[in-house]
Protein backbone atom coordinates (compact mmCIF):
# COMPACT_ATOMS: atom_id res chain seq x y z
CA UNK A 1 0.00 0.00 0.00
CA UNK A 2 1.67 3.51 -1.30
CA UNK A 3 1.83 6.00 1.58
CA UNK A 4 0.28 9.23 0.94
CA UNK A 5 1.77 12.45 1.59
CA UNK A 6 0.48 15.81 2.53
CA UNK A 7 0.86 19.62 1.09
CA UNK A 8 0.18 22.55 1.19
CA UNK A 9 0.08 25.79 -2.06
CA UNK A 10 -0.57 29.15 -0.25
CA UNK A 11 -3.01 28.22 1.95
CA UNK A 12 -4.95 31.02 3.97
CA UNK A 13 -7.41 29.30 6.25
CA UNK A 14 -9.53 30.92 9.21
CA UNK A 15 -12.90 31.59 10.49
CA UNK A 16 -15.38 34.30 9.47
CA UNK A 17 -13.34 37.11 8.47
CA UNK A 18 -11.07 35.96 11.02
CA UNK A 19 -7.60 35.19 9.39
CA UNK A 20 -5.47 32.26 10.81
CA UNK A 21 -3.44 30.73 8.13
CA UNK A 22 -2.01 33.63 5.94
CA UNK A 23 0.65 32.06 3.66
CA UNK A 24 1.33 28.29 3.94
CA UNK A 25 3.25 26.06 1.18
CA UNK A 26 5.22 23.15 2.67
CA UNK A 27 4.66 19.25 1.90
CA UNK A 28 4.69 16.64 4.43
CA UNK A 29 6.58 13.21 3.63
CA UNK A 30 4.22 10.19 3.21
CA UNK A 31 5.14 7.61 5.32
CA UNK A 32 6.79 9.90 7.86
CA UNK A 33 6.63 10.87 10.93
CA UNK A 34 5.93 14.63 10.94
CA UNK A 35 5.38 17.66 13.87
CA UNK A 36 3.61 20.64 13.31
CA UNK A 37 4.97 23.36 15.62
CA UNK A 38 4.49 26.78 17.03
CA UNK A 39 3.50 28.60 19.93
CA UNK A 40 -0.04 28.96 21.07
CA UNK A 41 -2.60 30.49 18.50
CA UNK A 42 -0.59 30.61 15.71
CA UNK A 43 -2.54 28.20 13.67
CA UNK A 44 -1.27 24.62 14.15
CA UNK A 45 -4.96 23.25 15.09
CA UNK A 46 -6.07 25.36 12.03
CA UNK A 47 -4.04 23.36 9.89
CA UNK A 48 -4.84 20.32 10.98
CA UNK A 49 -8.46 21.15 10.31
CA UNK A 50 -7.29 21.74 6.91
CA UNK A 51 -6.19 18.09 6.41
CA UNK A 52 -9.51 16.93 7.78
CA UNK A 53 -11.49 19.12 6.21
CA UNK A 54 -13.37 20.36 8.58
CA UNK A 55 -12.90 23.57 7.04
CA UNK A 56 -12.58 25.02 3.66
CA UNK A 57 -9.73 27.29 2.69
CA UNK A 58 -10.01 30.94 2.27
CA UNK A 59 -7.82 30.17 -0.61
CA UNK A 60 -4.73 27.71 -1.99
CA UNK A 61 -4.82 24.73 -1.59
CA UNK A 62 -5.02 21.28 0.46
CA UNK A 63 -3.54 18.24 -1.52
CA UNK A 64 -3.65 14.55 0.27
CA UNK A 65 -1.65 11.61 -2.20
CA UNK A 66 -1.91 15.01 -4.71
CA UNK A 67 -5.21 15.25 -4.95
CA UNK A 68 -7.06 18.75 -3.95
CA UNK A 69 -9.28 17.79 -1.37
CA UNK A 70 -10.97 20.91 -1.40
CA UNK A 71 -12.54 20.10 -5.46
CA UNK A 72 -13.34 16.84 -4.97
CA UNK A 73 -16.59 15.25 -5.61
CA UNK A 74 -18.34 14.51 -2.09
CA UNK A 75 -17.82 10.53 -2.37
CA UNK A 76 -14.38 11.00 -3.35
CA UNK A 77 -13.71 13.28 -0.83
CA UNK A 78 -15.83 10.84 1.86
CA UNK A 79 -13.10 8.24 0.48
CA UNK A 80 -9.99 10.05 0.78
CA UNK A 81 -11.06 11.49 4.57
CA UNK A 82 -12.05 8.20 6.11
CA UNK A 83 -8.73 6.23 5.30
CA UNK A 84 -7.72 9.57 8.21
CA UNK A 85 -7.84 8.66 11.93
CA UNK A 86 -7.81 11.66 14.57
CA UNK A 87 -6.19 11.45 18.42
CA UNK A 88 -8.28 14.45 20.01
CA UNK A 89 -6.10 16.61 22.37
CA UNK A 90 -8.75 14.83 25.18
CA UNK A 91 -9.39 11.71 23.64
CA UNK A 92 -12.73 12.63 23.07
CA UNK A 93 -14.36 9.67 23.96
CA UNK A 94 -17.94 9.46 25.16
CA UNK A 95 -18.66 9.08 28.30
CA UNK A 96 -21.24 6.42 28.49
CA UNK A 97 -19.42 3.78 26.65
CA UNK A 98 -17.05 1.54 27.43
CA UNK A 99 -13.57 2.16 26.05
CA UNK A 100 -14.38 -1.27 23.68
CA UNK A 101 -17.06 0.44 22.64
CA UNK A 102 -15.70 3.90 22.09
CA UNK A 103 -12.38 2.19 20.14
CA UNK A 104 -15.03 0.27 17.93
CA UNK A 105 -16.82 3.19 16.85
CA UNK A 106 -15.41 3.30 13.40
CA UNK A 107 -16.68 -0.38 13.09
CA UNK A 108 -20.07 -0.15 14.27
CA UNK A 109 -21.07 2.88 12.73
CA UNK A 110 -19.65 2.14 8.74
CA UNK A 111 -19.70 -1.93 8.90
CA UNK A 112 -22.12 -4.57 8.78
CA UNK A 113 -19.83 -7.05 11.07
CA UNK A 114 -21.33 -9.14 14.52
CA UNK A 115 -21.06 -7.84 17.30
CA UNK A 116 -18.54 -10.39 18.47
CA UNK A 117 -16.23 -9.75 15.51
CA UNK A 118 -16.56 -5.83 16.39
CA UNK A 119 -15.61 -6.64 19.84
CA UNK A 120 -12.71 -9.17 19.56
CA UNK A 121 -11.02 -6.13 16.90
CA UNK A 122 -11.87 -3.45 20.06
CA UNK A 123 -10.05 -5.88 22.30
CA UNK A 124 -7.14 -6.44 20.04
CA UNK A 125 -6.13 -3.05 18.88
CA UNK A 126 -6.76 -1.78 23.19
CA UNK A 127 -3.78 -4.47 23.36
CA UNK A 128 -1.63 -2.79 20.93
CA UNK A 129 -2.19 0.57 23.14
CA UNK A 130 -1.37 -1.61 26.67
CA UNK A 131 -5.45 -1.33 27.53
CA UNK A 132 -6.91 -4.73 26.78
CA UNK A 133 -7.59 -5.54 30.32
CA UNK A 134 -9.78 -1.87 30.69
CA UNK A 135 -12.08 -3.06 27.73
CA UNK A 136 -15.26 -2.73 30.02
CA UNK A 137 -13.89 0.27 31.88
CA UNK A 138 -16.00 3.76 31.41
CA UNK A 139 -13.40 6.63 30.58
CA UNK A 140 -14.10 8.66 34.02
CA UNK A 141 -12.57 5.19 35.48
CA UNK A 142 -9.29 5.97 33.72
CA UNK A 143 -6.62 8.32 33.93
CA UNK A 144 -6.09 11.29 31.71
CA UNK A 145 -3.15 9.46 29.89
CA UNK A 146 -5.60 6.07 29.47
CA UNK A 147 -8.14 7.85 27.75
CA UNK A 148 -5.28 9.29 25.18
CA UNK A 149 -4.29 5.90 24.73
CA UNK A 150 -7.87 4.78 24.10
CA UNK A 151 -8.58 7.34 21.58
CA UNK A 152 -5.50 6.47 19.87
CA UNK A 153 -6.76 2.96 19.38
CA UNK A 154 -9.73 4.43 18.06
CA UNK A 155 -8.06 6.38 15.86
CA UNK A 156 -5.99 3.37 14.40
CA UNK A 157 -8.73 0.47 14.27
CA UNK A 158 -9.57 1.65 10.49
CA UNK A 159 -6.36 1.28 9.26
CA UNK A 160 -5.75 4.86 8.28
CA UNK A 161 -3.48 5.85 6.05
CA UNK A 162 -3.22 9.03 7.49
CA UNK A 163 -3.29 9.29 11.88
CA UNK A 164 -3.69 12.96 13.15
CA UNK A 165 -2.85 13.75 16.38
CA UNK A 166 -3.27 17.31 18.51
CA UNK A 167 -0.99 17.50 20.99
CA UNK A 168 -0.93 13.92 22.61
CA UNK A 169 1.37 14.98 25.16
CA UNK A 170 -0.51 17.88 26.54
CA UNK A 171 -1.58 17.38 29.85
CA UNK A 172 0.71 14.60 30.40
CA UNK A 173 3.04 14.08 33.00
CA UNK A 174 6.55 13.58 31.79
CA UNK A 175 6.83 10.00 32.10
CA UNK A 176 3.05 9.30 30.58
CA UNK A 177 4.23 12.03 27.75
CA UNK A 178 7.19 9.73 27.08
CA UNK A 179 5.20 6.54 26.42
CA UNK A 180 2.77 8.69 24.19
CA UNK A 181 5.63 9.32 22.23
CA UNK A 182 6.32 5.65 21.96
CA UNK A 183 3.20 4.40 21.74
CA UNK A 184 2.94 6.80 18.37
CA UNK A 185 6.65 4.85 17.01
CA UNK A 186 5.20 1.86 17.88
CA UNK A 187 2.32 2.64 15.41
CA UNK A 188 4.69 3.80 12.76
CA UNK A 189 7.07 0.64 13.11
CA UNK A 190 3.71 -1.39 13.11
CA UNK A 191 2.34 0.74 10.19
CA UNK A 192 5.33 2.10 7.76
CA UNK A 193 3.01 3.20 5.13
CA UNK A 194 1.10 5.58 7.55
CA UNK A 195 1.71 8.90 7.41
CA UNK A 196 1.48 10.50 10.86
CA UNK A 197 1.36 14.06 11.30
CA UNK A 198 1.36 15.44 15.10
CA UNK A 199 0.36 18.89 15.97
CA UNK A 200 2.58 19.90 19.15
CA UNK A 201 5.01 22.84 21.35
CA UNK A 202 6.39 19.43 23.32
CA UNK A 203 10.22 19.79 22.62
CA UNK A 204 10.75 16.74 24.06
CA UNK A 205 8.00 15.17 22.13
CA UNK A 206 9.62 16.85 18.57
CA UNK A 207 13.33 15.23 19.63
CA UNK A 208 11.60 11.70 20.21
CA UNK A 209 9.04 11.25 16.97
CA UNK A 210 9.92 13.89 14.39
CA UNK A 211 11.18 12.83 11.25
CA UNK A 212 10.17 16.24 9.83
CA UNK A 213 9.17 19.81 11.14
CA UNK A 214 6.58 22.27 10.24
CA UNK A 215 6.77 25.24 12.25
CA UNK A 216 4.10 28.48 11.99
CA UNK A 217 4.55 31.67 13.12
CA UNK A 218 1.81 33.97 12.61
CA UNK A 219 0.01 32.29 10.34
CA UNK A 220 2.48 31.48 7.92
CA UNK A 221 5.48 28.64 7.53
CA UNK A 222 9.09 29.67 8.34
CA UNK A 223 10.51 26.63 8.26
CA UNK A 224 9.98 23.27 7.06
CA UNK A 225 12.72 20.46 6.86
CA UNK A 226 14.19 17.85 8.97
CA UNK A 227 14.88 17.85 12.76
CA UNK A 228 19.03 18.36 11.92
CA UNK A 229 17.79 21.04 9.91
CA UNK A 230 16.16 23.18 12.42
CA UNK A 231 18.22 22.90 14.96
CA UNK A 232 21.10 23.86 12.17
CA UNK A 233 19.08 27.19 11.42
CA UNK A 234 20.26 30.72 12.32
CA UNK A 235 16.94 31.94 12.27
CA UNK A 236 16.70 34.41 15.71
CA UNK A 237 12.75 33.03 15.96
CA UNK A 238 13.73 29.74 15.89
CA UNK A 239 16.93 29.62 18.08
CA UNK A 240 14.76 31.46 20.57
CA UNK A 241 11.69 28.72 20.11
CA UNK A 242 14.23 25.68 20.65
CA UNK A 243 15.91 27.40 23.69
CA UNK A 244 12.64 28.56 25.15
CA UNK A 245 13.54 32.11 25.30
CA UNK A 246 10.21 33.78 25.36
CA UNK A 247 11.56 37.03 26.46
CA UNK A 248 10.04 40.07 24.93
CA UNK A 249 6.96 38.59 23.83
CA UNK A 250 4.88 39.80 25.87
CA UNK A 251 6.01 43.70 26.60
CA UNK A 252 2.57 44.50 28.53
CA UNK A 253 2.95 41.50 31.46
CA UNK A 254 4.82 43.34 33.46
CA UNK A 255 2.65 46.56 33.10
CA UNK A 256 0.38 47.44 36.41
CA UNK A 257 -3.58 48.33 35.96
CA UNK A 258 -5.32 50.96 35.61
CA UNK A 259 -5.02 52.97 38.51
CA UNK A 260 -8.59 53.46 39.27
CA UNK A 261 -8.60 49.37 39.25
CA UNK A 262 -5.40 49.16 41.22
CA UNK A 263 -6.92 50.76 43.79
CA UNK A 264 -9.85 48.93 44.22
CA UNK A 265 -7.96 45.87 43.83
CA UNK A 266 -5.74 47.34 47.03
CA UNK A 267 -8.81 48.22 49.29
CA UNK A 268 -10.22 44.73 48.41
CA UNK A 269 -7.20 42.67 49.38
CA UNK A 270 -6.51 44.67 52.47
CA UNK A 271 -10.30 43.96 53.54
Amino acid sequence: MQAWDISFSKLKAGYGSHVVLTDVTAALPAGAVSVILGGSGCGKSTLLRQIIGLSKPLSGEVRVAGRDICTLPPAEFRRVRRRMGVLFQDGALLGALTLAQNVALPLTEHLNLPAEAVRAEAVRILGMVGLSDFADFYPNELSGGMRKRAGLARAIIAQPRILLCDEPTSGLDPITAARMDDLLLSMHRRFPEMTIVSVSHDLASLNRIADYVLVLRDGACVFAGTQDALRASDDPYLVRFLNRDGAGDDAAAGECAAPAVQASLDRWFAS
